[in-house]
Parts: structure tokens; sequence; C-alpha cells
């Protein structure tokens, strides 16, 4: 098994961003996408949060399944910038990226990966609604 990329070493102002990881509905099933390895992808984060002390969260559904995967970066602290959506998270390329761009300190502080440039999207208000729940 490989290692986890770490969240260690966070260059960011600040603490490190949470890291919502989607894992309800369809998000994180094998029912919607068979061939993704979820237990792997979530022990990734949960590796890369544990080294650092960040936190991860995960949400029942934030009701985006439309974009499954879905993992929400959100910065923490007062006035800081807007959560990052991202969808179609599935591959572990993606996964890494995420993770480097969180220790890097994520929103506001590094530059977004260019591998994630395709899966920011805006989230409804019912969206926000139920980040704002976790």
């Amino acid at each position: 098994m490989a290692t986890a990329p770490s969240l260690s070493g966070m260059s960011g102002k600040g603490r490190a961003p949470d890291v919502v990881l989607c894992r309800g509905c369809c998000c994180g099933t094998e029912d919607k996408h068979p061939d993704v390895d979820h237990s792997s992808q979530r022990t990734t984060f949960e590796q890369a949060a544990r080294a650092t002390g960040a936190r991860l969260v995960i949400a029942d559904c934030l009701d985006a399944c439309d974009r499954s995967n879905v993992v929400v970066v959100r910065p923490r602290g007062r006035g800081t910038p807007r959560p990052v959506w991202l969808g179609d998270v599935l591959e572990q390329d993606r996964t890494e990226a995420v993770v480097a761009w969180a220790r890097a300190g994520g929103p506001g502080a590094a530059p977004l990966p260019a591998v994630l440039e395709s899966c920011v999207f805006t989230p409804t208000r019912h969206n926000k609604q139920e980040l704002d729940e976790v």
C-alpha cells in the first residue's frame, strides 16, 4: 500500500484548511463508481490529516450527487476565502493533488493545482446549506 501524502509542512497562511469528504448517498459508494477504491481514498485523506492535526470532516451527503466524488476544501478562521468545491475526485492523482494543495494552505494561500481545475464547480444554495451543517 502506498504511503499517503502528508499535510505536514503546511506553508499557507494560518491553519490547514478543513477537507470535507462527502460519503453518503453517491460519493464513496461502489454502486455509482465500482472501479474506484473509495476505502483507499478515505485512508489517504485520514492519514494526511492525522499527520498534521488538520481536520478531515466526513459528510453524509452534500447533495451534489451529479459531481461525485465531492471534496470541499474549506479554509478555517475569520476573513478566509470561500470554500472550493471539487467534483469528480475519482483518481489517485486528484486525491493527491487535494492533499498537496491543503498542505500548501489551500484556497487563498496556494494556487489550485492544474489537475483540479476541471473539478471545480459552483455549489447551489442547497449544497452550501448542507456544508454549513457539517
